[in-house]
């Protein structure tokens, strides 16, 4: 896809291009192959996930079912992890650090569509990258929107709609997603409420 495209501009344009819907039909075809993979097939989904994505480092595992708009326009960093029903609504790029843990049902979106019913008629649409530092982990059935950049180290908890930037080394939770407090030593003893850490 050329970085020249208005799709990466970050303004409005319309979606509705031929010449894209066909491109887009390409990764259909793979994630579908990645999708009806077994889980013994170990060597093909590796081969698979780099026909799909943009950059894979190493170690890094994606539990199907997955989804993706384009896939070449997402970077994985190395030992991602992504639980079952990732949806990668990557229109322009996301940036996926290393060391990066992804609940079930999570929603990366880079698109969105703009509020006057005219333009949305129109198809309509503008794409703002996503990114999420090394060793963050988002918590199941979040929703990070476009634009978003996640700090290294945070906690996203589950549920969360993060709708603005999360610094980093902080537990952030809730829709709107808000920082809840910071990391802290107390986590390097407690590993869930007062649950010790025995090692």
């Amino acid at each position: 896809m050329d970085l020249d495209h208005p799709m990466h501009g970050q303004q409005l344009y319309f979606s509705n291009d031929e010449a894209l819907i066909a491109e887009q039909a390409r990764c259909m075809e793979v994630l579908y192959d990645f999708n009806h993979s077994r889980p013994s097939e170990v060597e093909k989904r590796k081969a698979l996930m780099g026909q799909i994505f943009a950059e894979v480092g190493e170690q890094c595992y994606i539990e199907p079912p997955l989804h993706a708009n384009w896939g070449i326009h997402t970077h994985l960093g190395k030992c991602v992890y992504a639980n079952f029903n990732l949806t990668l609504v990557d229109d322009t790029h996301i940036y996926i650090g290393d060391h990066v843990m992804i609940g079930p049902n999570v929603t990366i979106a880079t698109a969105g569509h703009p509020i006057d019913p005219v333009l949305r008629q129109k198809v309509g649409q503008f794409n703002i990258p996503v990114m999420i530092g090394n060793n963050v982990w988002i918590g199941a059935n979040t929703v990070v929107l476009p634009g978003v950049t996640i700090g290294e180290n945070s906690v996203i908890g589950a549920g969360s709609v993060v709708t603005k930037d999360i610094p980093a080394n902080v537990v952030a939770v809730g829709n709107p997603c808000q920082v809840l407090r910071p990391i802290s030593d107390h986590d390097k003893m407690y590993y869930y409420k007062d649950r010790k850490i025995a090692f």
